[in-house]
């Protein structure tokens, strides 16, 4: 049965993980995952037709409520203590609709422990749209997607409105450094490198990579395009990133797609800047939630310890600040 995030109840759990090295006693937190009422929320790409064109394909089986009861069912043996909510790509304008509900869903259920909102950082308004979030006690930063280029019209010198490269975009980035918050980033690899003069001019600004900087297929040549720009962001200490979202679409996640995805990240970055997360309900598409844990717990076997410790849990709890609910007992 997965237990509430609480310190204590966690500090035995890792000690009792180092003492025996057992995965059931590996203690985890979901650095990524969504929650979700599309008819009681509004939110179009869940609840609008036509569908979207979406990279695992059809998605009308996440087109429903997941809710934390459900997730927790879901876990089968693996110690989930706390999870990390990604904002959901509510309508435009209703982040703090959003947020609200987000609240009030820790306040009933003890999850999640953390958010990333939504905020539009191309928009005139990003100032006051960052003042309204920080506001809210579970927020810790922002996504807000970059316009993109299909890889067979990605050039070198574009200038896409709303991209990393656009001058509003980064303003709003330049608007994170002053309200202290993380940015959220999920781009296709090929603008992955594109973020580096963020980098280098707001240092201050903490930064995670969504869905492991989005590799894509598995040919050779993909993977070396997706490791030279990971490389790239990976220079920047203050970038980290999440093993997540790496499934293919029309096929079931399998660990010998994903072995040499996880392990370059674990070279490229090292097992302290990574983070292994669900990506739930939506990869639920390719796999089931025990079955990705499971997978997880094998690509990592090679690392130590305490190295395990971070992939899986004490990572997620630095980056996003992480403290037990409030009015929840520690599980059993």
């Amino acid at each position: 049965m997965p237990m509430t995030f609480d310190e204590m109840t966690l500090d035995r759990q890792r000690q009792r993980f180092l003492a025996s090295g057992d995965d059931r006693e590996l203690p985890i937190i979901d650095a990524h995952l969504h929650f979700w009422n599309p008819a009681e929320n509004g939110q179009p790409w869940l609840c609008e037709e036509p569908m979207i064109a979406f990279r695992y394909g059809d998605y009308n089986a996440i087109r429903r409520p997941f809710l934390p009861p459900e997730y927790r069912r879901l876990c089968g043996s693996h110690q989930v203590v706390g999870c990390v909510y990604m904002e959901a790509e509510w309508a435009h304008g209703e982040a703090l609709g959003e947020t609200c509900w987000i609240q009030d869903l820790n306040e009933g259920e003890g999850w999640p422990n953390a958010m990333i909102a939504q905020a539009w950082l191309d928009r005139d308004d990003i100032e006051q749209q960052l003042d309204a979030l920080s506001c809210w006690p579970l927020v810790r930063g922002v996504r807000h997607k970059p316009a993109s280029l299909p890889l067979d019209q990605y050039h070198a010198d574009h200038a896409l409105p709303g991209s990393l490269r656009c001058p509003h975009y980064r303003r709003g980035y330049a608007a994170l450094a002053r309200h202290g918050l993380i940015f959220e980033l999920q781009v296709p690899w090929w603008h992955l490198h594109e973020l580096v003069p963020l980098l280098e001019r707001y240092p201050e600004v903490a930064v995670v990579i969504n869905h492991a900087g989005v590799p894509g297929d598995r040919e050779p040549q993909t993977l070396k395009g997706w490791e030279n720009n990971l490389r790239q962001v990976a220079a920047f200490p203050q970038v980290m990133l999440k093993l997540s979202g790496i499934g293919l679409e029309g096929q079931p996640w399998r660990i010998e797609d994903n072995r040499r995805v996880v392990h370059t990240a674990f070279e490229v970055m090292g097992p302290e800047r990574c983070m292994f997360a669900s990506n739930f309900p939506v990869d639920s598409l390719v796999t089931t939630l025990d079955d990705l844990f499971t997978a997880f717990k094998q690509l990592s076997a090679e690392l130590t310890p305490r190295q395990r410790l971070a992939v899986f849990c004490d990572n997620a709890i630095r980056c996003y600040r992480l403290s037990p609910p409030r009015n929840h007992p520690a599980g059993p």
